[in-house]
C-alpha cells in the first residue's frame, strides 16, 4: 500500500466517523422533540397534583410510569378523556395498572 491508498482510507474512515456522530445528533434531537411533546400534552392533560404523584412513580416505577402516560396520550387522542385528571383519578388508573400482589402463606409442619 502506498501512502494515497492509505489516506483515502484514512479519509473515508473520517468521514463515516462523522455521519454516524451526525445520525446520533438527529436521534438524540428527534427524541428530545418527542420528549417534549409527551410533556406539553401530559401538562394539558393532568392536574398539578396528578403531575407530581406520576413524577414520584416516575421514580419508583419507571416503566409504570410509561406505561400510564402512554395509556393516557392514547386516551386523550383518540377523545375518551374529558377534562384534566386529577389526583384521585390518577390514583384509581395507577391501582388498575398495578398488577395485583399473591398473599403467600408458607405453612411448616
Amino acid at each position: 500500500m502506498d501512502e494515497s491508498e492509505i489516506e483515502a482510507i484514512r479519509q473515508r474512515r473520517i468521514a463515516e466517523m462523522q455521519r454516524q456522530q451526525q445520525q446520533s445528533g438527529q436521534a438524540e434531537e428527534q427524541a428530545k422533540q418527542r420528549d417534549l411533546q409527551k410533556q406539553n400534552i401530559l401538562r394539558q392533560l393532568l392536574t398539578v397534583d396528578a403531575r407530581e404523584r406520576l413524577a414520584n412513580v416516575r421514580m419508583a416505577y419507571p416503566d409504570l410510569a410509561e406505561s400510564v402516560e402512554y395509556q393516557l396520550i392514547q386516551l386523550a387522542q383518540s377523545g375518551r378523556l374529558k377534562g384534566q385528571i386529577n389526583d384521585s383519578m390518577l390514583r384509581d388508573i395507577l391501582r388498575q395498572m398495578t398488577p395485583q400482589q399473591r398473599e403467600i402463606k408458607i405453612e411448616r409442619k
